[in-house]
């Protein structure tokens, strides 16, 4: 079971502490417990249920309505809802809550509902990036066990590899990019879906994936001269070492633009070295590429 404070579901559902206070005393929405030095704490099921009530609350029902409402007037009003008026955020509510119960089933079912009214890119965009970004939440403060962050991560990577076959494979005679991790990142969902957006734009790629070493990427390099290489950096190099391991990479590959993305790169200052390009959100890759 799970046991979050009332900072992670004011992070997780959008609505204050404050609020979240005023819900639990005056409406009995949810029932915090304490631990034996008497810190209070939220479960799963509370969890589940703010979710629920800022997304009907979001769309207009009042709180005092809400909660006179059964747990099936609930589910079937966020039904409803989600019907009428598919907003991203409300898919990415379902999302969090699908992996507390860590039901595979509705997270198929959300996904596929979700990709069926917005196209591929964006539902990867709005939703499953946004959501990723929740889970993070959850696992840095060991809301959720590492089980959780590794389960709901393994089926959207099972998603973006099913769609990335189903492309083209592009010509010989096609532009060439290699994408990698460098030695240390495991953290590939946003390599994966640069994969597809490159292999979208009839790149010819040379995806080597997590934790590669720096003389194996200079190998391929060697063998296939790409005009790109694209990597993303979360956790890897540490922060200190950030502009020194983007100055390797220029010098080590002087020929190709190099685009680069991930944490490390928004919360890090550095020195741009020459032909490294940042990019900060999946969707400012396509038009780089097509730029080169």
């Amino acid at each position: 079971m799970g046991k979050y404070s009332i900072k992670e579901l004011e992070e997780l559902s959008g609505i204050k502490a404050h609020t979240i206070r005023i819900w639990e005393k005056r409406h009995k929405i949810i029932s915090p417990q304490r631990t034996p030095t008497n810190i209070r704490f939220y479960s799963d099921d509370d969890l589940k249920r703010i979710i629920n009530v800022s997304l009907l609350n979001n769309n207009g029902l009042k709180i005092s309505k809400i909660a006179s409402m059964s747990l099936l007037e609930i589910n079937s009003k966020i039904l409803e809802i989600s019907e009428n008026e598919p907003a991203s955020d409300n898919y990415i509510d379902q999302l969090v809550i699908a992996m507390v119960d860590m039901d595979e089933e509705s997270f198929e079912k959300i996904l596929a509902t979700v990709t069926s009214r917005f196209s591929f890119e964006r539902t990867v965009t709005q939703v499953a990036y946004p959501f990723m970004e929740k889970i993070g939440i959850l696992w840095q403060t060991g809301s959720i066990t590492p089980a959780h962050e590794h389960f709901i991560s393994n089926l959207i990577r099972q998603k973006l590899i099913t769609y990335i076959a189903a492309l083209p494979i592009p010509p010989k005679t096609a532009r060439k990019a290699i994408l990698f991790l460098p030695e240390g990142e495991l953290h590939e969902i946003g390599l994966l879906f640069f994969h597809y957006l490159t292999r979208s734009k009839g790149f010819k790629t040379f995806y080597l994936g997590q934790s590669l070493p720096h003389e194996d990427l200079k190998t391929i390099y060697r063998i296939h001269q790409p005009q790109v290489l694209i990597t993303s950096l979360i956790s890897c190099p540490p922060a200190a070492r950030l502009e020194k391991y983007l100055r390797t990479l220029s010098a080590d590959f002087p020929d190709a633009t190099i685009l680069a993305s991930g944490l490390l790169l928004r919360t890090t200052a550095f020195l741009i070295p020459k032909n490294v390009k940042p990019f900060y959100k999946a969707t400012e890759l396509p038009p780089l590429l097509d730029s080169i």
